[in-house]
């Protein structure tokens, strides 16, 4: 099945244009929503997403309806993949996962590579402000968040010892992070319950397999130099 998927940022903004362009192309079901696409925590594209099936092709007019940064729309385009669908960018056209095309697969791993890059450029800044703040004797490392009487975060350990409730429904009752709660609960030694993985541990191993890739890419990439 052809499905499309169309946003705009705002409520007063017109969807219109992308409509016509899905339909146009043979858009069977279209998902359409008025929400910023700076994560990818939106309703209709997790529900176009959990409907997906084998086959089913999905399309966009351009490449920023679906996602705003290049990191996003990696994990995204793996989550189709791995339900046997593909994605089409009507603007894009380099971007065709439906077809046998080296190019698209090519051009997504470029540009993976870059994105790394940029990541591990600004960490290495990140590290060097560090290491002069310190010289200077003017860093004072990360400031505690969550000290032994945070009020929010003794009510989410409390909350998970009980174990009537998800940590999802803990970190929405006690604004209290899930990362932030498994290292506390490891910092006091209390037994962690393995729950079913949320999208965005799926994500994030996918991330982590990602860069395996890349590092491959380079090492082979390094050699064939070296040679």
């Amino acid at each position: 099945m052809i499905k499309g998927y169309a946003r705009v940022s705002a409520v007063d903004q017109n969807l219109d244009r992308q409509l016509k362009q899905l339909n146009e192309d043979g858009c069977e079901i279209i998902y359409q929503e008025k929400v910023s696409g700076a994560t990818t925590n939106r309703q209709e594209l997790q529900k176009m997403l959990d409907e997906l099936e084998k086959d089913d092709i999905v399309i966009v007019t351009d490449l920023t309806r679906i996602s705003r940064s290049s990191r996003d729309l990696f994990d995204l385009v793996d989550i189709i993949k791995d339900k046997g669908a593909s994605l089409k960018s009507l603007k894009d056209t380099w971007l065709d996962t439906s077809s046998e095309n080296p190019y698209s697969q090519f051009l997504l791993t470029v540009m993976a590579g870059v994105s790394q890059l940029e990541r591990d450029l600004a960490k290495m800044r990140q590290k060097e402000g560090v290491e002069i703040a310190k010289i200077k004797g003017k860093y004072r490392g990360r400031l505690k968040k969550y000290t032994e009487k945070h009020p929010g975060m003794n009510h989410a350990i409390e909350l998970y010892k009980k174990g009537n409730k998800t940590v999802k429904e803990i970190e929405e009752i006690t604004n209290v992070s899930r990362s932030a709660l498994y290292r506390r609960l490891k910092e006091l030694n209390i037994p962690q319950v393995v729950e079913s993985r949320s999208m965005n541990e799926i994500i994030e191993e996918r991330r982590k397999k990602r860069r395996e890739r890349i590092d491959e890419v380079r090492y082979k990439i390094r050699r064939a130099l070296e040679d």
